[in-house]
C-alpha cells in the first residue's frame, strides 16, 4: 500500500510542477525551485523505498513516514483543485471551437475593480487564482496532521462500554474485561507513553484481558525494545490473545511459505508466551468463577477479500456446546457477519479497521471514512442475541498519529440485565 502511494505521489508530482510552471508564479520557473521540487520529492520516495524494504531505525522511519503522508494530502488536494482547472479550461476550448470566430468565448478576469491602466497589475486569470488559492488549500491539512502526530498517536482513551448476556451466569455479573488490539509495535517511537497507555489499562483491574490482533507491522523482532512493557499486563483470570493479518509475516516475506517466515511466525508465538499471554490458535478456554463457567474463545485471522483466512471457528468451538455463553476473539470484524452470526458465539471482539485513524467519534455520533470499507467498524454492533464490538486500536500504521479516532482501551462489564 505505501508503495502505491510512493508511485502515485511521483505520478502527482509531474502533474503539479508542470502546472506550476505554466504560471505567472515567480519562483516555480527558478532553477533552484526545479532542483528542491525533485530533490525533494526523489529523497522521499527513496527514503519510502528504503524504509518498506530494510529494517531502518524506527525514529528515522517515522520521520520519513510523516514527511511522505503529510506530502501526499497536500499533493492530492492541490492536484484536485488543478484537475478542477483543468476540466474547466477543457469547457471553455471545446466551446469556442464550436462558437463563431467573432464571438469566441474569453475567459474573464477576476479582479478586485474594474481594470484599469492603474490597476492592470492586480488583474488575474481564473487559472492563476485557481493555482494560487490552491497553495493555500492545499496545505491546511497539515495543522491537523501535525496535532495528529504530536497529540493524537499516544491519546490513550478508556472506552467503558457494559456488555448484556442474556445467559450470562450469576457468578459472571460484573466480571470485568479489559481489550486492546493492533499495537503495531513496529511503529512506536515513546516507549514512556507506551508504557503510559498500559499502566492506565491495569489501573482498571480487570478480571481478564482481551487482545486481539496485529502485535507488530511486520516482523517479531519489532517486539524486542516493547516486550518488557507489554509483559506487565495481568489478570486474575489470565491475558488472552490472537493473531491479526500482519503478524504471519505476509507483508515483508511475501504470500509464499519459507523457512524464514516459518521462523518469524513461532517467534512471534513465542513472544506471546514469554509475555503470559495465552494466545489462541483456534481453540478455547473455559472461565470458571464459583460454580459458573463460560467460554473464550480464539481464531486466527480470518477477513475477506485480500487478507488472509487462516482461522477455523469450527475447530475453535468444539467442546464448548455446553458452556451458557460463549466469547470469541477474532481479528477482522467481517467475520462476524461472514461466519460467526450463524453459530451460537454471544459476543465477538475485533479490532483491525484502527478507525482509519481519522474521524470523528462521540458518544452518540461517529463517522470516519472507515464506514464505506467495514460495514462494521467502531463500537458495538448488535444483530438479534448476538453482539460485535471492534476496538479502533491501541497503535498505528502508516500515518504516525491519529485524529479524531483515538488509541483506544475498552472496558467491557458483564451483565445478564
Amino acid at each position: 500500500m505505501v508503495i502505491f502511494f510512493a508511485l502515485l505521489l511521483f505520478v502527482l508530482d509531474f502533474y503539479i510542477f508542470f502546472a506550476l510552471r505554466s504560471t505567472k508564479i515567480r519562483f516555480a520557473h527558478k532553477r533552484w525551485f526545479m532542483f528542491l521540487w525533485w530533490g525533494f520529492s526523489l529523497s522521499l520516495l527513496t527514503g519510502v523505498f528504503i524504509g518498506y524494504k530494510f529494517n531502518i531505525p524506527l525514529t528515522l522511519r517515522s520521520v520519513i513516514l510523516v514527511a511522505f503522508f503529510m506530502t501526499a494530502v497536500s499533493k492530492i488536494i492541490y492536484a484536485l483543485i488543478l484537475f478542477i482547472d483543468d476540466m474547466r479550461r477543457g469547457g471553455v476550448w471545446l466551446s469556442r471551437l464550436g462558437a463563431p470566430k467573432n464571438k469566441a468565448a474569453s475567459v474573464e478576469p477576476i479582479t478586485a475593480v474594474a481594470p484599469t491602466a492603474d490597476n492592470a497589475a492586480n488583474t488575474i486569470s481564473r487559472s492563476d487564482f485557481l493555482l494560487k488559492s490552491g497553495l493555500l488549500v492545499a496545505s491546511l491539512p497539515l495543522a491537523p496532521l501535525t496535532w495528529g502526530i504530536v497529540s493524537g498517536a499516544y491519546d490513550y482513551t478508556i472506552r467503558r462500554q457494559k456488555l448484556l448476556l442474556p445467559n450470562l451466569p450469576k457468578s459472571f455479573h460484573g466480571f470485568k474485561i479489559a481489550q486492546i488490539s493492533d499495537v503495531h509495535s513496529g511503529s512506536f517511537y515513546n516507549h514512556k507513553a507506551v508504557l503510559g497507555g498500559v499502566e492506565m489499562l491495569l489501573g482498571e483491574k480487570p478480571d481478564a484481558i482481551f487482545f486481539t490482533g496485529d502485535l507488530v507491522n511486520n516482523v517479531a523482532t519489532e517486539m524486542r525494545d516493547y516486550q518488557d512493557i507489554f509483559s506487565k499486563l495481568h489478570a486474575d483470570y489470565g491475558v488472552f490473545s490472537t493473531l491479526g493479518n500482519h503478524d504471519y509475516g505476509d507483508y515483508y516475506y511475501g504470500p509464499e511459505d519459507s523457512a524464514a517466515k516459518r521462523k518469524n511466525l513461532q517467534d512471534l508465538i513465542d513472544t506471546h508466551k514469554v509475555m503470559g499471554w495465552d494466545l489462541l490458535m483456534d481453540e478455547n478456554r473455559t472461565l470458571k468463577v464459583g460454580q459458573d463457567e463460560i467460554a473464550i474463545v480464539g481464531v486466527q485471522n480470518w477477513g475477506t477479500g485480500r487478507f488472509p483466512k487462516k482461522g477455523d471457528l469450527k475447530k475453535a468451538l468444539q467442546g464448548t456446546d455446553d458452556k451458557a455463553v460463549k466469547l470469541l476473539l477474532s481479528h477482522d470484524p467481517s467475520h462476524w457477519r461472514a461466519q460467526v452470526l450463524d453459530t451460537d458465539v454471544d459476543a465477538m471482539f475485533a479490532g483491525h479497521t484502527h478507525g482509519m485513524q481519522f474521524g470523528v467519534r462521540g458518544e452518540h455520533y461517529q463517522w470516519s471514512p472507515a464506514k464505506y470499507i467495514y460495514k462494521e467498524w467502531a463500537g458495538l454492533y448488535t444483530e438479534g442475541k448476538q453482539q460485535l464490538y471492534v476496538n479502533t486500536g491501541y497503535g498505528f500504521l502508516g500515518y504516525p498519529g491519529r485524529v479524531g479516532i483515538v488509541p483506544e482501551i475498552t472496558i467491557f462489564e458483564l451483565s445478564a440485565t
